[in-house]
């Protein structure tokens, strides 16, 4: 087996590199005007969500770095905030306009994000759903369709620095520089700078030396 292979840390780009990027968001924001008067004009129609949805989906699926720069163009200009520096990778929908990407997010392939306010420095690997809470669609009553039951949505935070493994389901809140694995469904809230997995998900462990008030899961084996 080979030793893995180190990733270096960001570094600040230097001042040519920041000049650089700057006329590249200039340029993508006049590429992406079309699909701006696209969705003022079925924001008028349909409502802003409606209208998020569909614009969300013609813009996910271009590719590289491009795609990149012309999605966080336009999501600047449509959700409540979308920071210059967060990337949002290809095959990522919207649908929530109340949405908040705060700066340097990385919001990886594949993702749908509803009602979420993810801070500074959060990662989100591939396929990760975090809907508009868990309480979306009411069935407590059985003579009614569930579509026809109404729900509703509150604001899903994901803490400054906490990384959420692929396709996880978020559905409460995710305390700062939490680390959350693959393929986990968070039903509750989870502390900050804590190592939690599972369905439900679970506290595992704290990630620095063990803090008074954080409670491990005993029937999680360590290291999982």
């Amino acid at each position: 087996m080979s030793d893995p292979i180190p990733i270096a840390p960001a570094s600040k780009p230097p001042a040519i590199k920041r000049l650089v990027k700057l006329a590249a968001h200039a340029g993508a924001t006049v590429c992406v005007l079309p699909w701006l008067l696209s969705y003022w004009l079925s924001a008028a129609a349909f409502g802003r969500n409606r209208a998020l949805e569909g614009s969300s989906q013609a813009l996910a699926f271009l590719p590289g770095m491009p795609g990149v720069y012309l999605r966080r163009a336009f999501l600047a200009r449509v959700l409540t905030r979308c920071d210059p520096t967060a990337e949002v990778h290809f095959g990522t929908l919207f649908s929530q306009v109340g949405a908040v990407i705060e700066a340097n997010v990385y919001v990886g392939p594949r993702c749908q994000l509803g009602l979420v306010h993810l801070e500074p420095d959060v990662l989100l690997a591939a396929g990760v759903h975090v809907p508009s809470g868990g309480k979306t669609h009411a069935f407590d009553d059985p003579s009614a369709p569930i579509r026809g039951q109404g729900g509703e949505r509150r604001c899903v935070t994901i803490g400054a620095g906490a990384w959420v493994g692929a396709n996880a389901v978020v559905l409460a809140d995710i305390g700062a520089g939490t680390v959350v694995g693959a393929g986990s469904v968070v039903t509750t809230a989870l502390p900050a700078n804590v190592v939690a997995a599972g369905v439900p998900c679970r506290v595992i462990r704290p990630r620095f030396a063990a803090k008074p008030d954080v409670t491990v899961d005993p029937t999680v084996p360590a290291g999982t």
